[in-house]
């Protein structure tokens, strides 16, 4: 019954489809005077309805066959010319079609015959979206039919396997206790996931590092170290380079860097698949993987991800009617937030909508799918992450309608997945988890009406501009977008991060790289170097190029006797981490506090007392890498609201310490162990990586390769463009 039921609803689509398309030919022969579908001497309503039916009947069929060879063969062609090859590829299959039309009752002039596939393309995708793009047994049959037809270029060794693969789906920017709350009640939000909770899944927080954002605990999770990563991006002067977590050459240097630090190839380095990722974690199959888009040959897989997927016209359907339905209720629902004068709020505008229902919509169908292949296949471990969540709750707030929408849209996802499990040819065990949480607040520059870069300049006694910049909204997915297009990455000097009192903001006067690696200016006064100012959510980074190493608090205070005290006396700043020539790393606070990171003296009120258990150690950590910045400033936080001030355009925010941000979550299923044990959580996310690791291993799972392995891997990753040769990470020389 189930199986006829499912063939008379495919029926049913396929005839309202074909009728839709046969009434739009109707109505085009009607209107445009080149394109007809009657004899010279003209034919009946019902023979030219006839005609319009098997011209209609015979594009669809062409369509249908020819289509994903087109699409592959696109591969090939720069993704600036795709569009336009699609209007005139779509006109050839119309003219074909026409041309199978008895006694050539069907012509178009070659021009119109574009005209007539366009609008034949988008009122057929309208009638299938409608049809189809809520109809998730619908769209999860088509997937497990395209992944089936991959089935066959994997040998048969998976096929009946007792051993059970492992799937991690990484829930972006989801903290722990939202998704508490998101699990709740008779009617929860997330309604898979409730279900699983308690059930066939147990629950568990962890603890980030200072460093809350996906660059650092993604290459920790995935690669097992995220040492010397200070935030998602952070200058290194013995380079000049500024290093940004989400541009393909960063993330394939990252990669690199660990891979070389740890000696190992990586979570997934055995049978594994890395799919949305910032890093491959050692997989051999990758797509839409940030490290690998600065690649070129036959291991850059990332753009080859859309299109295996949009090779079918269903998904391709589905996911174009879903992306423009997201980029209108993007638009109406920041009218919304303003015609109620909501606060905090941001600026939405420019590229914005898109740029969300690309991380929203695009990345999550693109990814889901090929997750749900991967696990058809058969492979043995698969980590994917979904990303819409965190892009939205930065520009609406963690836990405002808006965000909690594509809450409930991943919990559909991740029953999409469940769902096609059953059809894998090995049981899956499927564990969620979250890479940081997001804390809310008004941004810094809302709150006080000056950024982090203006009070800086002001410590330093420089002019400070009348009015401060603002951030480009959808910064990080932005590069996810610029990579899935194959555009280069943005020169620093022209990207919007890098001008004065934006994020990440630069001071004006200093004059930054115009391309990554290359030398900024230098002064030749020492003392009239201008500060360089970073953002990475609620944590900045103050940096001197002009001086060598980590600047010296005794340093700073002969250069810019009132910087220090200007920063740590703002109300806005919980604490700012200097190094000092005679006691090491100290963190500084309001009202002359003092704590001695290395002797763990206090003066005062401790700085770091307000966030929590963990605060001092993460610091402590952080302070050790070769290239924290001179001065690392973390934002306040409210520890009765939670709310802390980004210095970036962000309402919802992570990066540093403080609320939510820094307690994400693990769910697992009961039969593995348990992640830690009970007199303690887990800390950082390099103890998260050995506890994947040891649940891959568990059920006589996957022996990660180590050594040769990630031999192999360094030699596959080279020094990203404007990066150092591999050598020797820099050692940390105390000061």
């Amino acid at each position: 019954m189930p199986r006829w039921k499912s063939l008379s609803g495919t029926l049913f689509r396929v005839l309202a489809i074909w009728l839709v398309s046969s009434l739009t030919l109707l109505v085009l022969a009607a209107l445009l005077p080149d394109f007809r579908l009657q004899s010279a001497g003209g034919d009946s309503l019902t023979r030219t309805a006839f005609t319009a039916g098997l011209g209609a009947g015979a594009f669809g069929l062409l369509s249908a066959l020819v289509w994903p060879l087109l699409v592959r063969a696109l591969l090939l062609v720069p993704a600036l010319v795709i569009g336009l090859l699609v209007f005139f590829l779509n006109g050839s299959l119309l003219l074909l079609a026409l041309g199978l039309i008895p006694e050539g009752r069907g012509q178009a002039a070659p021009e119109t015959a574009v005209i007539v596939a366009a609008v034949m393309s988008a009122t057929s995708s309208a009638a299938s979206g409608f049809l189809a793009v809520r109809h998730d047994e619908a769209y999860h049959r088509r997937l497990v039919r395209l992944a089936g037809r991959r089935r066959g270029r994997r040998s048969g060794a998976a096929r009946g396997q007792a051993t059970p693969g492992t799937v991690f789906l990484q829930l972006d920017g989801l903290g722990h206790d939202l998704l508490c709350e998101a699990v709740r009640g008779d009617r929860p939000l997330m309604k898979t996931v409730a279900r699983w909770t308690g059930d066939s899944h147990r629950l568990t927080p962890w603890r980030t590092d200072w460093s809350s954002q996906t660059g650092a605990s993604q290459l920790a999770l995935l690669h097992g170290s995220n040492e010397d990563l200070p935030a998602f991006r952070w200058y290194e002067k013995e380079t000049r380079t500024l290093v940004v977590s989400n541009r393909p050459t960063g993330a394939a240097e990252l990669q690199r860097r660990a891979i070389e630090r740890t000696g190992d190839g990586g979570l997934l380095a055995y049978d594994g698949a890395s799919r949305g990722n910032l890093f491959s974690g050692g997989a051999d199959q990758v797509a839409l993987v940030m490290s690998v888009a600065a690649r070129r040959g036959k291991h850059n897989r990332s753009r080859a991800g859309y299109f295996a997927y949009f090779s079918d016209p269903a998904n391709a359907t589905r996911t174009a009617v879903s992306f423009v339905a997201e980029v209108v209720r993007e638009i109406v629902q920041s009218l919304r937030t303003r015609f109620r004068r909501e606060l905090p709020r941001v600026a939405r505008g420019g590229l914005y909508p898109v740029i969300r229902a690309f991380a929203t919509v695009v990345e999550r169908d693109v990814v889901v799918a090929a997750v749900i292949g991967d696990m058809i296949a058969g492979r043995t471990a698969v980590y994917a992450d979904l990303v819409g969540y965190d892009e939205v709750a930065h520009h609406s707030g963690p836990a405002h309608r808006d965000a909690l929408q594509v809450l409930r849209s991943l919990d559909r996802a991740i029953a999409l997945i469940a769902r096609a499990a059953r059809h894998a040819p090995r049981p899956y065990r499927i564990v969620l988890l979250s890479d940081h949480g997001q804390s809310h607040g008004p941004t810094f520059l809302d709150r006080y009406g000056l950024s982090l870069g203006d009070l800086v300049r002001a410590g330093c006694g420089l002019p400070v501009p009348r009015r401060a910049g603002r951030t480009s909204s959808g910064a990080e997915a932005r590069e996810a977008a610029r990579a899935a297009l194959h555009r280069p990455e943005e020169a620093d000097g022209q990207h919007p991060e890098m001008t004065a009192g934006q994020h990440p903001e630069m001071t004006a006067g200093q004059h930054p790289e115009k391309t990554a690696g290359q030398h900024p200016e230098k002064t030749e006064d020492p003392a009239s170097s201008h500060p360089l100012v970073l953002a990475s959510g609620n944590l900045g980074l103050v940096s001197f190029p002009d001086v060598p190493g980590r600047i010296t608090r005794e340093e700073l205070d002969r250069r810019h006797p009132a910087l220090l005290g200007t920063l740590a006396n703002h109300p806005g700043i919980g604490f700012v981490l200097v190094r000092s020539a005679a006691h090491g790393p100290v963190v500084l606070g309001p009202s002359g506090a003092e704590h001695h990171l290395d002797t763990g003296h206090i003066i005062g009120t401790d700085p770091l007392a307000p966030f929590g258990t963990g605060a001092v150690e993460a610091v402590r950590r952080t302070d050790r890498f070769p290239h924290t910045a001179d001065l690392m400033v973390n934002s306040a936080y409210d520890p009765t609201t939670g709310a802390v001030h980004a210095f970036e355009e962000q309402i919802g925010s992570h990066g540093g310490l403080g609320g939510a941000q820094s307690h994400p979550f693990l769910l697992w299923p009961v039969e593995l162990t348990p992640p830690a044990p009970e007199d303690g959580p887990l800390t950082g996310a390099e103890q998260v990586h050995q506890v994947l690791r040891r649940w891959l291993g568990e059920a006589e799972g996957p022996q990660l390769p180590l050594g040769p392995g990630a031999d192999e891997l360094r030699r596959e990753v080279p020094p990203a463009e404007g990066f150092p040769s591999p050598g020797p990470a820099p050692q940390d020389k105390p000061r």
